[in-house]
């Protein structure tokens, strides 16, 4: 439940960022914590705490997550670098 809340309370601070350096530092935090909420939900569907079925509709969102927060992270730090390069 931790790790899974904390995805969107770091999202959430992000989007009030101080600068683009703090963005990418909030969304990176989210994405650790996707990953460790991976981590429970696999121990959680092999304990049989939850069924496969569960398992299965909450750990393809998740995925889905994982990726929306990898492609803004990667975005980011693009468009970052281009206009630093502009700058120049």
């Amino acid at each position: 439940m931790r790790s899974g809340t904390s995805i969107g309370a770091n999202v959430r601070e992000g989007t009030q960022a101080q600068s683009k350096a703090d963005f990418v530092s909030k969304m990176s935090i989210a994405l650790k914590e996707a990953h460790e909420t991976d981590y429970w939900l696999d121990l959680l569907q092999a304990t049989e705490y939850i069924s496969q079925a569960e398992y299965a509709s909450i750990h393809d969102d998740l995925v889905e997550i994982i990726k929306i927060l990898t492609s803004i992270i990667i975005t980011t730090k693009e468009n970052s670098l281009a206009k630093q390069h502009a700058r120049c």
